[in-house]
């Protein structure tokens, strides 16, 4: 508005502050308390404003101060919710030059001392009006020693004085402040309201403006009456004319809606060279990655959003091309999918914004996101697992030796004999690999690695590999009994694997270099690999460790604790224990001791007996 005394133009924010309580948009519950109050002529000797900036903090607290003091046009008036508007003291307030009226900015003025101003002045009554208020803005930033100062004078003010504060860290304001006063939380204005309050204004600046440009706004804006009309400010001047939404998002730096949803739709494709060929488009259209990455990690939110609760996708700044397209991922992407990017969105924001060159940052993340698109859920990871064909647990008399095939072992068709046949397609270095890898669940059951080359079966190799076969034998039975695998392994000092083997391993059959166990349901799954591992690095000789499905012995733990578990089932039987346990679930049994033990226990601590007839002077 042009002022026709200065010619100076007045930002929208400012022009169409609102006046009254009935200007107030998105804040019903709050103005309905409050004319309620004053009705009823129980109005506060202290209220406390709060919620994020733009929602009418500042705004609200002039109001209640014009309202407090308004005479109405006739002069004759009393504190009402609707100020005239006309009178000095609402023409004063209004433009700020109250006398009665005292605005403090806290930020700029924290000190005690500013507050002791305050007290001393309050003992004063009001000069013309019928209040003394004072609204302190940012009050959150006074010092303790301030707010500590005020405390007195805000509990029981005279009765010509008011309080008014605002904040927008209400956390920050001590407790004993905020037991002094009425709270009142201003909330984000929903975005159809905020849509209609924008469009009210660029009607009345007769401006034109498309309804998906005020939607992008009011989404730039988050809730904020006064960021909204100041970019619907910016946007109109953009637009110079009819402004629409291409224009408002060069305007904000944002990449087009619909261009980053094909960017999500190639990324969630594994597409790496079409996703970074549309960031690179984009760029080039000036947008800024990170901005790119945010409305990434907007619309994964969104589509997570709309899946769980399809309602969400009712939004009024959304458009009916995206709602459309956004229902479609929602319903054909799952959780994780959507969940997975989300995180690896946030690390990617905080790694942009620390990056020196922003785009190189911005196209590695993209590649990232790309590349883990098509990886497969666990579910299907588990299933392809449990799909794949497990090859033949190896015979009886296929123990392998240190160099070649143990007894029973046939060459390979092709005459190569004693070398292990790779995969078609494999790598070469596959033959060595097989010598260290389970095999689908069965164990550690390695293959004989190449002990020669050549063709045919002469009988220098024969011999050669008979004699190698008798040196294992050999080593191996210093291994004669399982007992002596356990010796083996507490003489190694492996604790973990000395563990496991004692407390996860039901022995089903042993003979030296071959185990078959049955695992407990808490064993490791890669159990039978590490023993196999550890045996044949400590021997020098290879073991065939297996497990099977069924049978096998107790646990070393399950025999060595049998006489204690047989002792405590006993206890459990016993009247007292079981009455103990019915009061007190959660007990447990931690010592039993047996008449015999305590007896044993009292002979031990006993004083030694002394001989009557000994005579201490005896050998004088």
């Amino acid at each position: 508005m042009q002022d026709t005394a200065s010619g100076a133009y007045q930002v929208l924010a400012r022009k169409y502050r609102p006046e009254t309580f009935a200007d107030l948009v998105g804040q019903d519950a709050m103005v309905r308390t409050l004319k309620n109050a004053f009705q009823a002529d129980r109005i506060a000797q202290a209220f406390i404003m709060t919620g994020i900036r733009g929602t009418g903090k500042t705004t609200t607290a002039r109001i209640i101060a014009k309202g407090m003091n308004c005479i109405g046009p006739d002069g004759n008036g009393g504190p009402t919710t609707e100020p005239c508007g006309q009178c000095e003291h609402c023409t004063a307030i209004m433009e700020g030059r109250h006398v009665d009226v005292l605005e403090m900015d806290a930020a700029s003025r924290t000190g005690v001392g500013d507050i002791r101003e305050i007290i001393d002045s309050v003992a004063y009554r009001a000069a013309s009006a019928r209040y003394k208020i004072y609204i302190i803005d940012e009050v959150h930033m006074l010092s303790t020693s301030a707010f500590n100062a005020l405390l007195k004078t805000l509990e029981e003010p005279p009765e010509h004085v008011k309080f008014i504060f605002a904040t927008t860290e209400i956390r920050k304001v001590p407790v004993t402040v905020l037991s002094r006063c009425q709270r009142f939380d201003l909330r984000r204005i929903e975005p159809e309201v905020m849509i209609a309050l924008l469009r009210r204004i660029a009607d009345a600046e007769q401006a034109q403006i498309s309804d998906d440009a005020l939607a992008l706004i009011t989404r730039a804006a988050e809730g904020s009456a006064r960021d909204a009309t100041s970019l619907l400010d910016q946007a109109i001047s953009h637009g110079a004319g009819e402004t629409t939404a291409e224009q408002v998002r060069a305007m904000l730096g944002l990449a087009d809606r619909g261009r980053v949803l094909d960017l999500f739709d190639l990324i969630l494709k594994g597409d790496a060279a079409g996703a970074l060929t549309e960031i690179s488009t984009q760029y080039a259209d000036g947008a800024d990655p990170l901005a790119v990455l945010r409305d990434l990690a907007e619309v994964t939110h969104w589509v997570s959003v709309v899946k769980i609760t399809p309602e969400a996708a009712e939004d009024p700044t959304i458009g009916p091309d995206e709602r459309a397209r956004g229902q479609q991922m929602a319903e054909a992407l799952p959780m994780r999918v959507l969940t997975r990017m989300w995180q690896m969105l946030l690390k990617a924001l905080e790694e942009v914004a620390a990056a020196p060159n922003t785009m190189m940052a911005a196209e590695m993340a993209v590649i990232r996101l790309t590349h883990v698109a098509d990886l497969p859920s666990p579910e299907d990871l588990l299933r392809r697992l449990q799909s794949t064909p497990q090859p033949p647990a190896p015979g009886p008399n296929s123990g392998p030796g240190p160099n070649g095939p143990g007894p029973g072992a046939g060459a390979p068709s092709g005459g190569a004999q004693g070398s292990a046949q790779a995969p078609s397609g494999a790598p070469s270095s596959y033959r060595q690999d097989t010598d260290a890898m389970p095999t689908g669940g069965s164990g550690y059951a390695p293959t004989a690695s190449a002990s020669g080359s050549g063709s045919g079966s002469g009988s220098g190799s024969g011999s050669a590999q008979t004699a190698t076969a008798l040196a294992a034998d050999q080593a191996l039975a210093r291994y004669p009994s399982f007992e002596h695998v356990i010796e083996l392994i507490r003489a190694n000092r492996d604790v973990k694997l000395l563990v496991e083997v004692e407390n996860c391993l039901r022995l089903a059959a042993y003979r030296p270099g071959r185990i078959e166990f049955a695992p407990t349901e808490d064993a490791a799954p890669d159990l039978a690999q590490k023993l196999g591992s550890a045996l044949q690095r400590w021997t020098g000789n290879r073991w065939a460790v297996t497990v099977v499905a069924e049978g096998g012995d107790e646990t070393i733990a399950e025999k060595r604790d049998a006489a204690r578990l047989a002792l405590e089932a006993e206890a459990k039987k016993h009247a007292l224990v079981q009455a103990v346990i019915a009061n007190f679930p959660s007990a447990k049994i931690l010592d039993i001791r047996t008449p015999d033990a305590i007896a044993q226990e009292v002979q031990a601590d006993a004083l030694p007996e002394v001989d009557e007839e000994w005579d201490p002077f005896e050998d004088d």
